[in-house]
Parts: structure tokens; C-alpha cells; sequence
């Protein structure tokens, strides 16, 4: 049996201290090693007790979270794991931490029983993923790749799917894909507070016009559809030149949106669709990327020796599903290879 995770909390409200302690407590494969006010006082904990997992509250006096991260991942990375509120605010401070090389950011358990309940888990299963993850120092920005002359990419369609770790890992590809690129379809597991913030980050640092997805939007070349987190599914309908389908449904693979469904969708375009599977906890969006294989189409998976957590693209590659592994830098280059005619 393997030795629970060591976790240290690190949060200014002692209210959520304690939140956070029972919650983490509650499972058997996690200890609690220490709890701290600010990061000050965490700085000499983690010293002192070498935790495995540490979790951070983005807004606290003095020094903030992010300040203190981009400290951590400086002199000491190690696996760290966001707590944020959703709110505009916080959706830009957690993308920030996520570009900065937390694993992942979760929201506070707040709300009714069931909601409590459900982040207690998704928190668990972060911290215990985290534990396991490579930790990551924020990658270098994607180098623009040269235009490719007019006319080398063939009419495709790209859909690519991410969880943990895949916040820097799209800004890596994306900001390396030159403005011409065939229309990209995105699911990111991610709170719907915070995808509106994460597209218009993109777009302010991509040549691409990265806009969140919209029911009923035409897909278009040079541009990145980020599907919004929350009650809905995203798909492609009406085939290669078709539009945006966003679907209320029950969660499929465990999460709403999918990289199942979008996967399923692009599926229909066959040899015109190239699936790309990213960093990322879980299976989501395996079943998918082997629909779309068997159609034709080219698929790629991030390498496991560049992913935050190789669970995704573990899972498609295990199903065969995965045409190649790609490291993380030579990624925008094997999508624009796999769009060539």
C-alpha cells in the first residue's frame, strides 16, 4: 500500500483552513501535515516538513498566492494545486497560477450539500493527481512558426482536448500557430467562470482570434473555439465547413463539456479532422479520438514525458487511438505537418 499523500494548506481564513482539513482528512490516502496563514509561515513549514502536495489560496494578504507560487516554482517546484473563488477575479488569478506551474486550481467547497460533496471529491482527486504529476516550470512561449506558403494545408478541421496541465500547455501550441491555421475546436476542462477569461487571454496573446464557443457559430479558418465550461456540451455539426453545436446534456466520460462528444462529432469529417490529445487527468476523450481514427482522420497525443498528468492520453494511446506521441515543443509543428496536404 502505498503511503498517503503529505499535504500542506496554505490559506489566510481560518474558516476554510479548517474546510479544507476536514475535507482532505476524509480520505485515507491523504495526510494533513500542517496547516498555514500565509505564506511566510508556509515557507518555513514546507522546509520543515517536506510536503507532497501543497494547496494555495490565490488572495491572501501580504504576499499572494501567485506571488508566492512563481517563488516556489522558481527555488523549490513542486506540486502545487490552486484554490480559487469563481469570480471574474479569480478566473484570472487561477489561469495566471496555471501559466506560473500549478497543477491544477479548484474552487473552494462553498454552496448546498451536493455541491460540497462534489468539490470535496474533484479536491481529493486533485491533490492525490498532483502527488503523481511531473511538475512543470512555465514553459518558454511558443516560437510563430513561418507561414506555410498558401495553399500546403489542407480544408480540416483540428479538435483538441486537455484537463490538468493543459492551460500552458494550449498557450504553448496555440501562440505557435501562425493565423492561417484551420479552424480549432478546444474542450478544457475547466468552471465555466473561467473559460470567457481564458479565451480572451489567448486571443491577446495568439495570432489566431481565440473567441469562447457560441451555439450556432460558424467555424471559420484562423480561429479557436473554446468551449465554455459548465451545463453544455460542445459539437460540429454540418460537416467541414458546418457550425457550433452547444448541447445541454448529462456529463459523458465524467464531465461536461466532453472531449468525448467533440471527439464523436469531428468523427463524422473522417480523413478531413485531426484529433489532438493533450495533458490531462482521467480517460476523457479516448472512445472519441478512436472514433475519429477509425474514420481516417490523423491523431496525436502529448508525450508522457511532457505531460503535467499522462492519464488522457494514456488512455487513447492504450486503445490505440493515438497515431503518434508528440513532446509538448514539437507539437504545433506535427498539427501543422498532420494539415498539409
Amino acid at each position: 500500500m502505498q503511503p498517503p499523500v503529505r499535504v500542506l494548506i496554505v490559506d489566510d481564513s481560518a474558516s476554510m483552513r479548517a474546510v479544507l482539513k476536514r475535507t482532505l482528512s476524509a480520505d485515507r490516502e491523504i495526510e494533513v501535515v500542517g496547516v498555514a496563514p500565509e505564506p511566510e509561515v508556509a515557507r518555513a513549514m514546507i522546509k520543515e516538513l517536506n510536503p507532497d502536495v501543497i494547496t494555495l489560496d490565490i488572495e491572501m494578504p501580504g504576499m499572494d498566492g501567485l506571488s508566492f507560487l512563481e517563488r516556489i516554482m522558481r527555488l523549490r517546484p513542486m506540486p502545487v494545486v490552486m484554490c480559487s473563488t469563481l469570480t471574474a477575479r479569480g478566473a484570472e488569478a487561477t489561469i495566471e497560477a496555471l501559466r506560473l506551474g500549478a497543477v491544477d486550481c479548484i474552487a473552494k467547497p462553498t454552496g448546498n450539500p451536493l455541491d460540497i460533496a462534489l468539490s470535496s471529491e474533484r479536491l481529493c482527486a486533485t491533490v492525490k493527481a498532483a502527488a503523481r504529476s511531473t511538475v512543470q516550470r512555465a514553459a518558454d512561449a511558443g516560437t510563430p512558426l513561418k507561414p506555410s506558403p498558401p495553399g500546403t494545408l489542407r480544408d480540416v478541421v483540428i479538435a483538441i482536448g486537455a484537463s490538468t496541465g493543459g492551460v500552458e500547455a494550449l498557450f504553448h501550441i496555440l501562440k505557435a500557430l501562425p493565423v492561417h491555421c484551420p479552424p480549432i475546436l478546444v474542450v478544457q476542462h475547466m468552471p465555466a467562470a473561467f473559460t470567457p477569461g481564458f479565451a480572451a487571454r489567448l486571443n491577446g496573446e495568439c495570432a489566431l482570434n481565440v473567441v469562447e464557443a457560441q451555439d450556432g457559430t460558424p467555424i471559420a479558418t484562423g480561429t479557436v473555439y473554446i468551449a465554455p465550461g459548465g451545463s453544455r456540451h460542445m459539437e460540429l455539426i454540418g460537416g467541414i465547413h458546418g457550425r457550433i453545436k452547444l448541447r445541454a446534456a448529462e456529463p459523458y466520460s465524467g464531465h461536461r463539456p466532453s472531449v468525448d462528444v467533440l471527439l464523436h462529432s469531428v468523427a463524422q469529417l473522417g480523413p478531413s479532422a485531426v484529433g489532438v490529445m493533450l495533458t490531462g487527468m482521467g480517460s476523457d476523450g479516448a472512445a472519441g479520438m478512436l472514433a475519429m481514427r477509425q474514420a481516417g482522420a490523423r491523431t496525436l497525443g502529448q508525450s508522457k514525458e511532457t505531460c503535467v498528468v499522462y492519464g488522457m492520453p494514456r488512455a487513447a494511446f492504450a486503445l490505440g487511438a493515438v497515431e503518434r506521441e508528440i513532446a509538448l515543443t514539437a507539437m504545433p509543428g506535427a498539427i501543422l505537418g498532420a494539415c498539409r496536404k
